[in-house]
């Protein structure tokens, strides 16, 4: 199907409906009480607006709805994945190399500070932080002014547990444990967790750690899930985290805040994997035995301090300071791209690389009302970015990746405007990066022909524009249309690492041109008694976009060409005649295009490695005094790809996941259960992107059950 006809067929979809969840809405409905939507206010678009003034989709996955899918499914990652039809199906391992966000990468970050690191995207920046120590989840799609480079699919913010509202002392503990079906010893697993918080007058503190053993993973047939030795497991391994947060309150309005968090995840090394058979339908599975080199791990430390004032001169002003570092190990192997004859003859060389990034940035915004005209309010701020990255082979020494240092300067500006009473409201705004690279003068690998490769200092600059207009004819009916320019570094470090031509000049280097992204975008929204409802469509497009292409050896490459990605997406919500019982539904429809002839025409369609399957999601949720649950269901609807190989077309599949909680006198006891049927499937990644190789053919998780309790005392 041709993008260009994609939306018209799409239409009739609507009465289905479906779930982006609902323009600045909390996820599913779920929850404490609800709120009205003007009182949503989402820390990561910058603003003390509320959501209903932004032209943009935002979703907030709150407290309850997000402890509810860890209690499925484990991870931020796989909650986000879960509830969001827009967001790809994750992979289930460590890397979340090729899961996107309306067909690009999103932006994660802690607190609004970045996890992902632009000149070397390691894909573990879903596993950087315990989802134990985070209250909500806002996810903003699409480019925006306020997040900067990175954030050209969206933003996934995740919010750390608030401070102690009352004097005094208060802990929150979690225990959990999580079986296969069958409950196989191998596939075991528990966590524990707590936070204490104290309060005393100005000054809070919040202190916790965290410790989660995983088991196997086995699929709908009863067998062991193959180990990814080389990207990282999440099955088999340890993981452990703690976390901080110390406040002090000079004022009513001006607080001062340090929150440090230390995250690694290891695997155990258990088991190595024997392939699969893709012509028998003989998924890869593990057996028991001993993996070489480091085992696969992601350590990440974040550092943050910030000030805030809600009444400087009239408006509000926002300083943070922030040092993020991690290091990812990725395992090792006899790789074509690591020989080299001048260290083994043989062609047998084991090796395995390394990750090693340090950030160092900073922000500050002002927001308030322009002096006499109190319905325009003006953001202005200015972001600052330094970032030092290299990929190392671990048991040789070598340079995969040179070091290289990366700087972003990006001053913006923010307008919104209420006229007629916030009957109409006009938004825009502009900001400016300026980035540079540094790097020294390096070798390629033998493998690549061992070139002498120039270093310099390359750098960019340009002015991204966004705008956008929201109309509000009547209450709970609402309008709005924008425009958004997004500016990211493609992964620079796959780039240089993988220059084969003799003499190449870093600063004259066309590869390293950065991705521009224009975002456009339609939606209308309805709240109107029990039910809340809307509708987007968008559409994005890149000159010189950037496509993960596998290569022969397995290890994916950077290529350069137009990209264009055009999609819907749907959503209903209602509270039913039976207390307690409210449904939701959700759909979303995804196309991408790029270049496969050079002619600066998209032709081909994006393969399953950067874009997701279309989806519908269905969902309901019951509350009645201390009994609450939630059955859900993720349709992932079956596609081919026009252009790609036969074989990368994917299959479909469906999830069933149910929730039980009851609060006791002592905690919530809780049961989740993460593919309740038992569906036998293979993993989106592996069903359209891997489609020639037998050692990641993966199959999908089946039937997980979790029991957990949660106490506050």
């Amino acid at each position: 199907m041709r993008i260009s006809t994609f939306f018209a067929l799409n239409v009739a979809a609507a009465a289905i409906a479906a779930s982006n969840l609902a323009h600045a809405q909390t996820a599913e409905g779920q929850g404490s009480e609800p709120e009205s939507e003007g009182d949503i206010v989402v820390s990561a678009a910058r603003t003390q607006l509320p959501v209903s003034a932004l032209p943009l989709t935002i979703d907030v996955i709150d407290t309850a709805a997000l402890d509810r899918q860890i209690v499925i499914s484990g991870s931020t990652v796989e909650a986000v994945s879960a509830l969001l039809p827009s967001f790809s199906p994750t992979r289930q391992k460590l890397s979340g190399a090729g899961e996107s966000l309306r067909g690009r990468s999103p932006l994660y970050a802690i607190n609004g500070i970045p996890q992902s690191t632009p000149v070397r995207d390691g894909s573990r920046d879903g596993y950087t932080i315990d989802p134990f120590f985070i209250d909500r989840v806002e996810v903003i799609y699409g480019s925006n002014a306020l997040q900067g480079i990175g954030a050209t699919g969206g933003v996934v913010n995740q919010v750390t547990a608030s401070a102690p509202t009352s004097d005094g002392v208060t802990v929150r503990t979690l225990l959990q444990g999580t079986a296969a079906d069958g409950f196989d010893g191998e596939a075991l697993g528990g966590k524990a967790a707590a936070l204490a918080g104290w309060r005393a007058g100005a000054f809070d503190a919040s202190v916790g750690g965290a410790f989660e053993r995983r088991g196997a993973f086995i699929d709908g047939r009863g067998n062991r899930i193959g180990v990814d030795g080389t990207q990282g497991e999440i099955q088999d391994s340890d993981s452990w985290s703690v976390f901080g947060r110390f406040g002090y309150q000079f004022t009513p309005d001006a607080r001062f805040e340090l929150v440090a968090n230390h995250f690694e995840l290891e695997g155990n090394g258990n088991y190595v994997i024997v392939p699969g058979d893709r012509d028998t339908d003989s998924p890869a599975t593990s057996v028991k035995g001993v993996s070489p080199g480091d085992q696969p791990s992601n350590r990440a430390d974040t550092l943050s301090a910030s000030f805030t004032h809600d009444d400087l001169a009239g408006g509000a002003l926002t300083l943070q300071g922030f040092y993020n570092r991690t290091r990812d190990v990725f395992g090792g192997g006899v790789f074509g791209t690591f020989q080299d004859p001048s260290i083994d003859p043989t062609g047998q060389l084991f090796d395995q690389s390394a990750n090693k990034s340090r950030k160092l940035g900073g922000k500050v915004s002002y927001e308030r009302a322009i002096p006499g005209y109190e319905d325009l309010v003006l953001t202005v701020g200015f972001d600052a970015l330094f970032d030092t990255t290299e990929q190392i082979l671990k048991q040789t020494g070598r340079a995969w990746v040179p070091e290289t240092e990366f700087r972003s300067l990006a001053p913006f500006a923010q307008a919104n405007w209420a006229l007629f009473d916030g009957v109409l409201r006009l938004a825009g705004g502009l900001r400016h990066e300026d980035v540079k690279l540094t790097v020294d003068d390096y070798t390629t690998l033998a493998s690549y022909g061992g070139n002498l490769v120039r270093g310099g200092s390359p750098s960019f600059s340009d002015t991204l524009l966004n705008g956008g207009v929201i109309v509000e004819p009547v209450k709970g009916v609402r309008a709005y249309g924008s425009y958004a320019e997004g500016y990211t570094i493609a992964d620079v470090g796959r780039i240089l690492r993988g220059i084969s031509e003799e003499g190449v000049d870093i600063d004259n280097y066309l590869s390293l041109e950065p991705v521009i992204s224009n975002n456009r975008e339609l939606g209308v929204e309805v709240e109107r008694g029990p039910m809340t409802a809307s509708a987007s469509y968008f559409w994005s497009s890149s000159d010189l976009g950037s496509l993960l292409v596998l290569n022969p050896d397995g290890i994916f490459e950077v290529v350069r060409a137009p990209i264009s990605i055009e999609g819907l997406e749907l959503s209903i919500g209602m509270e039913t005649p039976v207390p307690g019982l409210s449904l939701s539904a959700g759909y979303s429809h995804l196309m991408g295009q790029t270049d496969s002839d050079g002619d600066g025409e998209v032709d081909i369609d994006l393969d399953g490695g950067n874009i997701s399957p279309d989806r519908l999601n269905l969902a309901a949720d019951y509350a009645s005094g201390r009994f609450s649950a939630r059955a859900q269901a993720r349709f992932y609807l079956s596609r081919s790809f026009e252009g790609q190989p036969y074989e990368a077309a994917f299959e479909g599949y469906t999830l069933l996941d149910a929730y039980v909680g009851y609060r006791t006198d002592f905690g919530v006891v809780s049961l989740g259960m993460q593919n309740a049927l038992d569906e036998y499937y293979l993993t989106y990644d592996s069903d359209t992107v891997r489609v020639t190789d037998d050692s990641r053919y993966f199959a999908g998780r089946g039937r997980t059950m979790t029991l957990s309790l949660q106490s506050e005392f």
